[in-house]
């Protein structure tokens, strides 16, 4: 299959969005055993299709599932091996909520057996998908790295020794899943990496350090992970990076400089997006380190607040990144998804819509040739 130009999508959306109360009610009454499997299907069938239905209506350039079949963005990895437990004991993440206060969360999953693949990943959604769109399609994966969430020390090392060789076998069963992806007709695949944006904050540092991971060598060891992965699919290959989204907190501060000369150059991907929604992010200054072949998709406007930003901020802001890399080599997205966990950000379906409106918006009057 010939690959579209991805270069013109000016207006991207990060992937997934906003849980209808119903699917959400779906999911809760499976846990509870008073529907089937089929039953909830059906109902993520209804849900994908109107967040499509938005994507189509408000004119992105490309569009996802919303990641509607996922309780949480990574988890149509977690779905497709056997080895995860839900609620293991010990497991914990951190977070800051917007006033800078650190919250302790439980890890949804644990690794508590061997994983092996069941079925490659994301097959169901990309065969529902194509067939009730007409749009440009993109499919998103977690990055390898992202995996050592799951990795408990005391528990995941007993099955999987080393921890750096439990993520080079999460690398070999993702890279299968895309080849089968590719076959069925996927042409453009976005790696999800906020394990790299944690990387940058040494509070996150140290969490990886606990589970025995080697932080200043992960970066280098998680962009081979993600190349192997991608190596061989023909189509668009995109990197997505945030410092943590859910209840509208965060996980990580700091700049992209000090991770740049390696994710910017070595990361063999065509587009960047890249969270820049606050002085979290940085500034704009490591867009200097994009080689030019790279396409950089600046993430403006935040999922994390209902409060719609003014598009003449995002244009001047747009204007100030292209100091640093050609317009013509930028487009647009929000910062994040909007429903990285089920539950979602604390907002309207008609915040969510109005930001993507936003994103398209502000896109065509920006760059003229879409």
């Amino acid at each position: 299959m010939k690959n579209m130009n991805t270069n013109k999508f000016r207006a991207d959306v990060v992937g997934s969005m906003l849980r209808p109360k119903f699917l959400l009610d779906a999911q809760e009454r499976l846990k509870k055993g008073k529907i089937t499997n089929a039953e909830l299907t059906l109902a993520e069938d209804k849900a994908v299709k109107e967040a499509v239905a938005i994507q189509e209506k408000i004119g992105m350039d490309v569009v996802t599932d919303g990641e509607m079949r996922r309780p949480v963005f990574c988890h149509n990895f977690v779905k497709a091996c056997d080895g995860f437990a839900w609620n293991v004991p010990g497991n914990t993440v951190i977070w800051f909520d917007m006033k800078g206060n650190k919250i302790i969360d439980p890890v949804t999953v644990g690794v508590v057996k061997r994983i092996e693949k069941k079925h490659d990943i994301s097959v169901d959604e990309f065969s529902f998908l194509r067939g009730i769109t007409d749009k440009p399609i993109k499919v998103t994966i977690p990055s390898p790295t992202m995996m050592s969430y799951y990795f408990v020390p005391g528990i995941s090392n007993k099955v999987h020794p080393s921890p750096i060789g439990f993520l080079h076998e999460v690398t070999r069963i993702l890279k299968e899943s895309v080849d089968e992806l590719e076959r069925i007709g996927v042409t453009h695949i976005q790696v999800d990496a906020p394990d790299f944006g944690m990387l940058l904050d040494p509070v996150q540092q140290e969490w990886f350090a606990h589970k025995g991971f080697e932080p200043e060598t992960l970066i280098h060891e998680g962009v081979e992970m993600i190349n192997v992965v991608l190596s061989g699919f023909s189509g668009t290959k995109a990197l997505h990076i945030c410092r943590g989204n859910d209840k509208n907190r965060f996980m990580a501060k700091g700049g992209y400089e000090q991770i740049s000369r390696v994710v910017f150059k070595k990361a063999r991907v065509d587009r960047l997006l890249l969270e820049f929604d606050s002085e979290r992010a940085g500034d704009f200054s490591p867009l200097r380190h994009v080689p030019k072949d790279k396409m950089v998709v600046l993430g403006l406007i935040t999922t994390k607040s209902p409060v719609l930003e003014e598009p003449q901020v995002i244009i001047r802001r747009i204007k100030e990144a292209s100091q640093f890399i050609p317009i013509e080599r930028l487009a647009l997205s929000t910062q994040c998804g909007f429903a990285s966990v089920a539950k979602g950000n604390n907002m309207t379906f008609q915040d969510q819509e109005k930001k993507l409106r936003l994103v398209v918006h502000v896109a065509r009057r920006v760059w003229k040739d879409k």
